[in-house]
C-alpha cells in the first residue's frame, strides 16, 4: 500500500540528538507526530523506522535511533504523496520542529511536538481525521525500544 503515514512518537525523557545536517537538536519529553510518505509500501517503511539497526538516511532515523523514544501509533492515508498537506493539519495545533523531515519541500516541518496530553492527542487525531487517516495495526512490534 502506498501513501502518507503519521508516526505518533513518545519521547520519554528530554534528549539532545544529532540529526544529520541539522546538527544537535533538543527534544523535550512528550508526544510528537512525524508525517512521511511511502510510495513503495507504507508497511515496509514503518517496519524500517521501527528497526534499531539501520543506515541513518532520513531525519526521523536519528530521532528513533535513540533510547527513550518509541512509536506509539501509526496512522496512514492511502493514495499519493500527501505528506505536505497532512503536515499542514498539524502545523496549526502543534509546535513544529523547524526543518525536520522536510529537506525536499518548502514546509516548515514534518515533525511536530504535540501540546496536549498524549492519550487525548491520540484519540483526537484518530477522531478528527476519520476517513482521512486510518490506524495501521503495528502488532505490538514497534512500541518499546
Amino acid at each position: 500500500m502506498k501513501g502518507t503515514y503519521c508516526l505518533i512518537i513518545k519521547v520519554k525523557k528530554d534528549k539532545v540528538v544529532g540529526v544529520g545536517k541539522l546538527g544537535r537538536m533538543r527534544f523535550m519529553r512528550g508526544a510528537y507526530i512525524y508525517v512521511g510518505s511511502a510510495m513503495n509500501g507504507i508497511e515496509r517503511r514503518v517496519a524500517r523506522h521501527a528497526r534499531k539497526r539501520k543506515r541513518k538516511f532520513w531525519h526521523i532515523d536519528y530521532l528513533l535511533g535513540g533510547k527513550n523514544m518509541c512509536i506509539e501509533k501509526v496512522l496512514y492515508r492511502e493514495g499519493g504523496k500527501d505528506e505536505c498537506k497532512v503536515a499542514g493539519y498539524f502545523a496549526k495545533d502543534a509546535e513544529p520542529v523547524m526543518k525536520f523531515g522536510c529537506s525536499d519541500c518548502n514546509c516548515m516541518s514534518h515533525l511536530f511536538r504535540l501540546k496536549k496530553n498524549f492519550s487525548v492527542i491520540c484519540a483526537a487525531i484518530t477522531g478528527s481525521y476519520r476517513g482521512r487517516l486510518r490506524e495501521l495495526d503495528i502488532g505490538g512490534k514497534i512500541k518499546e525500544r
